[in-house]
């Protein structure tokens, strides 16, 4: 009797196996199919032309969309600018880290190429501000866009477009 009790037991473990590999074959095939779904649909890398219209539509509405400008990319400035500025009270050493935002590979090799221009009219820029000014955050964000517009003025000159969407403090020290 004791045989029989334990042909019982191996049997139900047999069951149980049998059930547990019927299971994960029946995920491993749903798995399969979902990735030949996925395979046949396809990721299509030109747009239908219905998208394609939209599209230039959008960027004909908005000359500043991102579309035909290329991914964003950032150029690093390889050292800090410490410069001094001038206080009501006493002057003020100021350290900026800044990075710049370029549209493309192209724009970020010309970019790379002009850094000692791009240095240059950054810190003549930072420069001419004053500790009052920095000391505000609107006072921040205007020589942003101060510096934005020289370093774009000064691409232009020589690499002929402005080269650089975006000029961005990375870090920001005035003691």
């Amino acid at each position: 009797m004791a045989a029989g009790k334990d042909l019982e037991i191996a049997d139900g473990q047999a069951k149980k196996k049998k059930l547990i590999i019927i299971i994960g074959a029946a995920v491993l095939l749903a798995i399969v199919a979902v990735a030949a779904v996925l395979m046949m649909s396809g990721d299509s890398t030109e747009p239908a032309p219905a998208e394609a219209g939209a599209a230039e539509a959008a960027v004909a509405a908005d000359p500043n969309a991102t579309a035909n400008k290329g991914s964003a990319l950032y150029v690093s400035m390889p050292r800090p600018f410490i410069f001094n500025v001038p206080g009501a009270t006493k002057d003020r050493l100021v350290q900026i880290k800044v990075q710049l935002l370029v549209r493309g590979s192209n724009n970020e090799e010309t970019a790379k190429v002009h850094i000692p221009l791009i240095e240059s009219t950054l810190l003549r820029t930072f420069s001419t501000s004053n500790a009052e000014e920095l000391i505000t955050v609107e006072g921040k964000e205007n020589l942003k866009k101060k510096a934005l517009k020289e370093v774009q003025e000064a691409l232009v000159g020589v690499a002929g477009s402005e080269v650089v969407e975006e000029v961005l403090f990375t870090g920001f020290v005035m003691q």
